[in-house]
């Protein structure tokens, strides 16, 4: 039922694009790729994941999973695990609050020459929640990041 209400949640930010987020959007210049996405985190999220060391451990945990899970593994299969973790790690932690600064591709250049569909970004999502809720991430906690990731959604799905 949690995973339910956190995928309603996360399609329901993922579709609520408004006027006044598109402008933002627009106005925003040079900015890296993580912080492309104007929504700031909630107060202590960063803390809330156990910093640095925290996110990092829970990016690899995430990757082994993603690995692992039928529906992902094929698309994962030649991802070096140890560099995606650690753009993962930045990414999160940057959107978090956190000191990192994610130095990778966009995500629509990551995803360009992938068929990601809303069912794998979907099950993605899913094997997140298993990962934060194998580190004992609040559900609360959970949501706020995953409201921060949210906004990808657009420039990950490219197959309708």
């Amino acid at each position: 039922m949690k995973q339910l209400i956190t995928l309603c949640t996360l399609s329901l930010l993922a579709l609520a694009g408004t006027p006044a987020l598109a402008q933002s959007m627009d106005k925003m210049a040079a900015v890296t790729p993580a912080s492309a996405y104007p929504v700031a985190p909630a107060a202590g999220l960063f803390d809330a994941f156990g910093g640095q060391t925290g996110i990092r451990s829970l990016m690899n945990d995430f990757v082994v999973r993603l690995k692992a899970d039928p529906r992902l593994a094929e698309a994962f299969k030649e991802a070096n695990a140890a560099n995606l973790a650690k753009q993962l790690a930045d990414q999160v932690c940057q959107l978090s609050g956190g000191p990192c600064v994610y130095n990778g591709p966009t995500m629509k250049e990551a995803h360009s020459s992938m068929d990601v569909s809303r069912a794998d970004f979907n099950a993605l999502v899913e094997v997140l929640q298993v990962s934060m809720d194998a580190r004992g991430i609040p559900f609360t906690r959970q949501n706020q990041l995953l409201a921060l990731l949210a906004p990808m959604h657009r420039d990950v799905i490219n197959v309708r």
